[in-house]
């Protein structure tokens, strides 16, 4: 069938402040919907589960954006916010297609075996104890950036290898990547951090160590088959992108638990509870609201739609986790919800490889932070917090919390 001829949906920051309110129309209008982001770029909007899923899987949905940058290079949003750290953003395999993504993955992969996870956990246990232990004495603090962002900076950079003189400059750039707004600050910050990347990586080249940016290193001198640029690039999108995602997971789930005291003591009373609480929190506030870019390389039929060939589409995984269809009573937190299954990960090639370390940094620093402070409770206004303005990214810019009674 051709496309539709009705007036495409406007996405914007009503769109960002509740994207739930406006997904929950856009089901009921059917699971694809056209759509004009801020910048006026026509593009396909996914909205329920089943289809969602599938086209997260299709391989008639290229990530290969390659040839297609001229098409959407005036129409930069911060949805696309991956092109703000640097042309060779497209080098790393978000944005390949099988077999080139196929070949990078596997080298990244070896580093987030559940082996290799669990062998990391008693380190970020402690890492997560040093920062709760600092604020003890505290009767406020935030848990965004005060436990969240520095818990996952630290792990990232330790998993990578980064020296411990680089570690407070890899914190500082990533915060501004994470939460400025403002377009010169992100691209300054995406220059220094690419600088430094390049830096660590010609070094660790020289003296390799037993860290993550190593193995890539000797994979590429070994075997010729990374570039200096692909290790360069691979390495600020497994940093950034585990950064952005794992914070956004503990500052939503903290936030979810505030707002639903009820799951909040239940969790407390049951801490076996914490993997299906994690889930749970992905799920009802995804920390990706959309998938990145996917471009059809054939006519590609959704429902009673046939989405053309060439045609950018997004998944909203946020509205696939609220889909009734697949969660019953989707917008109720449920911490005993069997979740698994939700698309916060993506699905498919492209399933967030770093999804087993994320899955172990949130129970940690859930557990962490309801052990060491029994007493937590929101310090924000109603209608607070605010939200970061991202229309690809779902989190929380502050959540400052109450630590005594």
């Amino acid at each position: 069938m051709p496309p539709p001829t009705t007036e495409p949906v406007v996405l914007g920051p009503d769109f960002v402040r509740d994207p739930h309110s406006v997904y929950a129309l856009l089901r009921e209008e059917g699971p694809v919907v056209r759509a004009v982001l801020p910048t006026g770029l026509k593009v396909w909007l996914v909205t329920r589960y089943e289809e969602g899923r599938a086209l997260l899987a299709d391989p008639r949905l290229s990530k290969n954006m390659a040839d297609a940058a001229h098409l959407f290079e005036r129409h930069q949003t911060d949805m696309s916010r991956q092109r703000d750290y640097g042309h060779a953003i497209q080098q790393s395999m978000i944005n390949m297609d099988p077999p080139d993504h196929t070949r990078l993955r596997a080298l990244v992969a070896k580093a987030f075996t559940m082996r290799r996870v669990s062998a990391l956990r008693p380190r970020i246990e402690r890492i997560a104890d040093d920062l709760l232990d600092a604020l003890a004495d505290r009767a406020e603090f935030d848990v965004v950036t005060e436990f969240a962002a520095p818990l996952v900076s630290t792990v990232i950079s330790e998993l990578l290898g980064v020296p411990e003189e680089s570690r407070a400059e890899f914190r500082a750039t990533s915060a501004v990547l994470t939460f400025d707004a403002d377009r010169e600050a992100v691209t300054r910050a995406s220059n220094a951090l690419f600088t430094l990347v390049s830096e660590i990586v010609a070094a660790k080249r020289a003296d390799p160590a037993d860290d993550l940016l190593s193995s890539l290193i000797v994979a590429h001198d070994g075997e010729d088959r990374l570039t200096h640029e692909e290790v360069v690039s691979l390495a600020v999108v497994l940093f950034v992108g585990g950064f952005d995602t794992t914070v956004n997971l503990i500052g939503n789930g903290t936030l979810a638990l505030l707002d639903h005291p009820d799951q909040l003591a239940a969790l407390r009373a049951d801490p076996s509870l914490l993997p299906h609480a994690v889930e749970e929190f992905l799920r009802y506030d995804s920390s990706a609201n959309i998938s990145h870019f996917r471009r059809t390389t054939d006519p590609v039929p959704v429902g009673e739609v046939t989405i053309p060939a060439g045609e950018f589409v997004f998944v909203g995984l946020t509205s696939a986790n609220r889909d009734a269809t697949r969660f019953p009573e989707p917008d109720r937190l449920d911490v005993t919800r069997a979740a698994t299954g939700h698309l916060a990960f993506g699905h498919g090639v492209h399933h967030c490889v770093g999804a087993p370390l994320a899955r172990a940094e949130g129970e940690i620093a859930f557990g962490r932070l309801l052990a060491h402070f029994p007493h937590l409770a929101p310090a924000f206004e109603p209608g607070e917090p605010t939200w970061r303005p991202s229309m690809l990214h779902r989190g929380v810019r502050s959540l400052p919390v109450r630590t005594k009674p």
